[in-house]
C-alpha cells in the first residue's frame, strides 16, 4: 500500500461547495495538496473502470474530512480534470 500525503482542506468544507481537482492516476505515492492554486490528487490506481476516480474520491472525502457519499462528480469522469459539488 503506497504511503498517503493528504493535505487538510476542511475549511472547504462547505455543503454546495463546487470543487476543481486535478487527479493523477498511477501514482507511486498517493496523496492531496494544493499547488499553484489547484487541488491535486495523486492516486495509485490506474485509470480502467473509474477506479481511479473512486480513489480520487475517497481521497478528497478525507482531506475534507467528510463522508465519501457526500461528494457528487459534476464533470470528469474520463478526465484527469474533475468536478465535484459537496451535499
Amino acid at each position: 500500500m503506497a504511503a498517503r500525503d493528504v493535505q487538510n482542506l476542511s475549511h472547504l468544507a462547505r455543503a454546495g461547495a463546487v470543487i476543481a481537482v486535478r487527479v493523477s492516476p498511477g501514482a507511486r505515492q498517493s496523496g492531496v495538496r494544493i499547488a499553484d492554486g489547484t487541488i491535486r490528487v495523486a492516486v495509485a490506481a490506474v485509470a480502467e473502470d473509474g477506479r481511479a476516480t473512486a480513489a480520487a474520491t475517497a481521497l478528497l472525502a478525507q482531506a475534507l474530512g467528510v463522508a465519501k457519499t457526500r461528494l457528487v462528480l459534476l464533470r470528469g469522469a474520463t478526465s484527469r480534470d474533475k468536478l465535484f459539488r459537496l451535499d
